[in-house]
């Protein structure tokens, strides 16, 4: 089994997309303004968005997209005008993460872990 896509909920579709698209991610459906769905700039991955009319606030869901050059890729979304909640940051469990927000509110982290992504040294065999 392979992950597809997961999906997030929006309150404006026009306003999310157009700040997914400044942090460099490539539209692939535009189902305005109910749905858009999105490739990853690297890899295979995509995810998407949904139009809803409440959201559920502390929903604790979170979106980690790897990014090998984490530091210069904050440095220039910070430069587009992108705020981020936390820079860039070495994390106890081995990653390398700077966290967002997207306009509705759900969390984003930006990470590099490298080997340790997958391969931690406290995986279970």
């Amino acid at each position: 089994m392979n992950l597809n896509q997961v999906t997030l909920p929006s309150k404006d579709l026009d306003k999310s997309v157009k700040f997914y698209k400044k942090l460099g991610f490539n539209l692939i459906v535009d189902a305005l303004p109910n749905y858009a769905r999105f490739e990853c700039p690297d890899g295979d991955s995509s995810f998407s968005l949904h139009k809803v009319e409440e959201l559920i606030s502390n929903s604790g869901v979170s979106i980690y997209f790897e990014i090998q050059e984490i530091d210069q890729k904050v440095n220039e979304l910070v430069k587009k005008g992108i705020q981020f909640d936390e820079a860039p940051i070495d994390k106890g469990w081995l990653w390398r993460e700077s966290r967002l927000k997207d306009p509705d509110g759900n969390q984003l982290i930006l990470f590099y872990g490298g080997k340790n992504r997958l391969n931690p040294t406290w995986r279970i065999n």
